[in-house]
């Protein structure tokens, strides 16, 4: 994965698991759970100190860790994040999300003078959005939620968990946000966003408003860094999937196969499977930056063969699934017992992954949105 004569800590490859090494930090099966058909969300859990839980970026975007993971043997690598161009080929291409977060949190009042916050989960046009809502009772389809300067939200009917609403207002709903609402941090952030925040919770490259999370992979990524990766042969390459709030709902079901995926949508360009076709067909890899843009392109290579276009996803990618495009994933570290811990697991092995997760806490890595990185090599399929 990186050449092991400049490695920066301990010397090259920490540690190659085996089989029957223990693992995980709630239980030591002897064999890991891999079959799907038997796997239950608590083989996912680990204990995590809350003090390693990032609650401000690093000083500069690039100036993160890197843990570099091997899924084929399970070797490991200390790295830093800036080392990350030493790890690409000029034949490979690098797919990034290109959404951009919208300030979608909204306070406003009822009509009657209770307290309501909004989170909008998807704006479907200029004038309407899916919305979670925050209030002492819920809202009665017809009533209306009243915002601050100007305008209003009329409920149309509740979907789900989710509630159609309708902008009163003769600004656009994306403008209108843009204009009077909050950049949405992450539920672990236990602090209010502020202007660094403005900055830093969006990548560099963000273009596509829609999202209400990060890809928060993509966050490290500075112009000096892509200029690296582009004067090294690789090319770039772009998706659109719109996270959603979803990304942060716990698992609530004792088997993983019960559990309904929130939906999100995305776009695989013409040019990015192109991309990608060209890539493979001259030895290079996919390396896929963030679990959004893996999912963005599984699912986009659902009939088995990368095609172009627009959907709505719902894929949900647990250890047993054999994955059609993406053979690198840079990423972040996730929550316990979460779809993107259980994600990466598929992707780099189930026993490695928690070898990685534990060795990370202990070299005291940070974790989540503004934490530090991952370039995981996928397991042999």
């Amino acid at each position: 994965m990186f050449p092991l004569g400049n490695t920066k800590r301990k010397g090259g490859i920490i540690r190659i698991n085996r089989l029957g090494i223990k693992f995980g930090y709630n239980s030591a099966p002897r064999h890991p759970p891999f079959s799907r058909f038997f796997m239950k969300t608590q083989d996912f859990d680990f204990r995590l100190p809350q003090e390693l839980i990032a609650q401000f970026p690093s000083e500069a975007r690039s100036a993160s860790r890197l843990l570099a993971l091997d899924g084929r043997d399970g070797s490991m690598q200390d790295r830093l994040f800036a080392d990350l161009p030493k790890a690409i080929a000029a034949n490979d291409v690098i797919v990034f999300n290109d959404t951009r977060v919208i300030k979608a949190r909204v306070f406003g009042t009822k009509e009657t003078g209770g307290q309501v916050e909004l989170l909008l989960e998807r704006v479907l046009d200029e004038k309407h959005a899916l919305a979670q809502i925050r209030a002492s009772h819920a809202p009665k389809p017809d009533s209306r939620i009243l915002l601050k300067p100007d305008g209003a939200f009329t409920v149309l009917e509740r979907q789900g968990d989710l509630y159609r609403l309708r902008l009163e207002s003769d600004t656009p709903l994306l403008a209108w946000l843009e204009q009077n609402g909050s950049l949405p941090l992450p539920p672990y952030i236990s602090r209010q966003p502020n202007a660094v925040d403005e900055a830093r919770y969006q990548t560099i490259y963000a273009s596509k408003p829609g999202a209400v999370a990060a890809p928060t992979a993509g966050l490290h990524f500075d112009e000096a860094t892509l200029k690296q990766l582009r004067e090294g042969g690789a090319q770039i390459a772009y998706v659109t999937l719109h996270v959603g709030a979803g990304t942060f709902q716990p698992v609530r079901v004792d088997d993983v196969r019960e559990h309904q995926m929130h939906s999100e949508w995305y776009h695989v360009p013409d040019e990015t499977v192109a991309a990608i076709s060209q890539a493979k067909a001259n030895g290079g890899r996919v390396l896929a930056v963030g679990t959004t843009s893996l999912r963005a392109l599984e699912s986009a290579a659902a009939s088995g063969v990368l095609q172009p276009g627009y959907g709505d996803t719902n894929i949900f990618i647990i250890p047993g699934y054999r994955f059609r495009v993406v053979e690198r994933l840079l990423t972040n570290f996730h929550l316990p017992k979460s779809t993107l811990f259980m994600l990466v697991c598929a992707f780099g092995g189930m026993v490695n992954l928690k070898l990685a997760y534990r060795h990370a806490i202990e070299e005291r890595y940070r974790f989540f949105s503004y934490g530090d990185a991952m370039l995981i090599e996928r397991e042999k399929q």
